[in-house]
């Protein structure tokens, strides 16, 4: 297992951002797996459950009014994209995750490529939908990037030292 030992608080920012992409990584894979097994129509009634209240207090509630326009436009094939891209994100960052733990080099550059490639997409998607959730993934994406490549650095020299 790698033997982070954080010094400074680039390092603990960097252990606590690996930790976060697990989760992150972890909640796709679960979320995935739930849209498998769930039809459009009881999407659509989960999301008028979660929605109704806020909707009674504020009809024109931006978020709920989404959510719900959202879910009604879903279909079988939208649900199936979504999962198969949860799943594959998911898995594809809990195996890098797992990697870099082992201490496996190739799995920081794994880390860097595949959340460099996720950035451009949000910052497509952010071109046209102006989401402010989006623009907060993506700002964390960045960090995410730089201290993985300083890690990946300071992990590259250590071992060539050795």
């Amino acid at each position: 297992m790698a033997d982070f030992k954080p010094k400074t608080r680039l390092d603990y920012a960097f252990e606590i951002s690996i930790l976060l992409k697990a989760l992150d990584g972890f909640l796709e894979v679960v979320g995935g797996i739930v849209l498998l097994f769930i039809s459009p129509s009881n999407l659509l009634g989960i999301a008028k459950v979660l929605t109704q209240h806020e909707l009674s207090e504020d009809p024109h509630d931006f978020l709920a009014n989404h959510i719900l326009h959202s879910a009604q436009s879903l279909t079988g094939a939208s649900i199936i994209f979504a999962s198969v891209y949860l799943l594959s994100h998911g898995i594809a960052k809990l195996i890098l995750v797992i990697e870099i733990l082992r201490d496996q080099l190739w799995a920081y550059v794994g880390l860097i490529v595949l959340t460099s490639a996720f950035i451009l997409y949000q910052i497509y998607r952010v071109s046209h939908t102006h989401s402010i959730s989006l623009i907060l993934f993506t700002i964390f994406d960045f960090i995410v990037v730089y201290l993985t490549i300083r890690e990946y650095n300071k992990q590259k020299r250590k071992k060539a030292i050795l």
